[in-house]
Parts: C-alpha cells; sequence; structure tokens
C-alpha cells in the first residue's frame, strides 16, 4: 500500500497510542465527530512516510490532501475552524485569548512534567510529580469557577487538560485535599462517549473506563 498516494485522499492522523498531546487531537476529532484514517507511529521510529511529511518527524500530525499540519495546537484550531460544529472556542476575542493562553499553560507549566515522569530519571520522575501535584492544588479555583476547565462549555483547553487528568493515576499523581472538583471534572468528561471514542486501546488500560 502507498500511504502516501491515500493521504491526498482522506484525512489522516500521525498519532502515537499513548501521548497527551496526540489524545488532545484525537479528542478533538472525537468531540467534532469527524471520521479519519488512524495510523499509529512509535515516536522513536518514525515511519518513512511521516519523516516526508514533516520535517520535525513529529506527532501528532494531520494530513489532509495536500496540507500537512502540526503540531498539537495549530491541528486543533485548524480542526475547530475546518469543523466548526460543535464549535470549541469562544466567539468573543477576549475569550479566545484567555482560553489560549489557558492551552499555552498547559502545554509549557503542565506538560514537561508529564514527560519528565515519563521518561525521566527517579529524581527527574519524583520532581514531576511534585510539581504536578502543585499546580492542581493551585488550579483547583479554575476548577470550581467553570463547568469546564476556564470555560462554561467544553472547548478545546478540555481537550488539552482531560488527557492529563486522565494519566494522573498512571503517573502516580495524587489529587491534592481539595481535589475532589477535579476528580468531578474529569468524570463530567470521561462519561462523555466522544471521550471513550478518543482513547486508544493502550490509553484505556491507563485507568478503569467508566460507565455512560
Amino acid at each position: 500500500m502507498n500511504l502516501t498516494n491515500r493521504l491526498r485522499n482522506v484525512l489522516t492522523l500521525f498519532s502515537a497510542p499513548n501521548d497527551v498531546q496526540c489524545h488532545q487531537v484525537r479528542l478533538v476529532l472525537a468531540a467534532k465527530g469527524v471520521a479519519f484514517d488512524y495510523f499509529p507511529v512509535d515516536p522513536n521510529d518514525p515511519p518513512e512516510d511521516l519523516i516526508h511529511l514533516n520535517p520535525f518527524h513529529s506527532v501528532p500530525t494531520l494530513v489532509e490532501r495536500d496540507m500537512v499540519l502540526y503540531p498539537a495546537t495549530v491541528i486543533s484550531e485548524y480542526l475547530d475552524e475546518r469543523y466548526p460544529h460543535p464549535p470549541l472556542m469562544p466567539v468573543d476575542p477576549p475569550s479566545r485569548a484567555r482560553l489560549r493562553l489557558a492551552m499555552l499553560r498547559i502545554e509549557l507549566e503542565w506538560l514537561p512534567h508529564v514527560n519528565a515522569i515519563l521518561a525521566g530519571n527517579k529524581t527527574q520522575q519524583e520532581a514531576g510529580r511534585k510539581r504536578l501535584r502543585e499546580l492542581l492544588a493551585a488550579s483547583v479555583p479554575l476548577f470550581k469557577a467553570t463547568k469546564f476547565f476556564v470555560n462554561q462549555e467544553m472547548s478545546l483547553a478540555d481537550c488539552a487538560m482531560a488527557p492529563i487528568i486522565w494519566r494522573l493515576e498512571s503517573l502516580g499523581v495524587t489529587l491534592p485535599k481539595d481535589g475532589q472538583v477535579i476528580e468531578e471534572y474529569g468524570n463530567r468528561i470521561f462519561r462523555n462517549p466522544g471521550f471513550i471514542r478518543s482513547l486508544t486501546d493502550q490509553e484505556k488500560r491507563l485507568r478503569e473506563v467508566p460507565n455512560f
């Protein structure tokens, strides 16, 4: 099969089977109800097609006809504009800016600690767990303020945050004492059929999949 030729006719996502940012994009696609071809990738051994398409050889990479998109934030915003229903970004510019800042903070402040736990040495892993617990504790008011993360409706910020919350147990990160609101937030999203569809087999094994 010549995958490169097939890519001209279908929406294809190159995705690691267990990666927070790949999960983020799969969750956006699931929320939109968009059909796509899923191409699993080992980030340490990218296939030739991905090497040819993306100079960084990174995942997630989305291909639609002759357009190749990366990283996750670019892909997510493109999908929200390309498939506008249901919308995952606010309408007014100030709210959109605040949501983009929230997503940037997740990427720069949260994800490095997830990666340290997954790929670092023992000292780095413990430091990552400690910092994630601190971030969770500091974010409790945000989870209390709105039904979803920094927004009253599910948004792209939730597509970035929910995959982290889903992995907390497997990462060995416990919620703070007043973290019940975070657990409730997670369950509100995890019970959504779209979230279940976004999970790979590997991700389903990270924690118990709730009934809905």
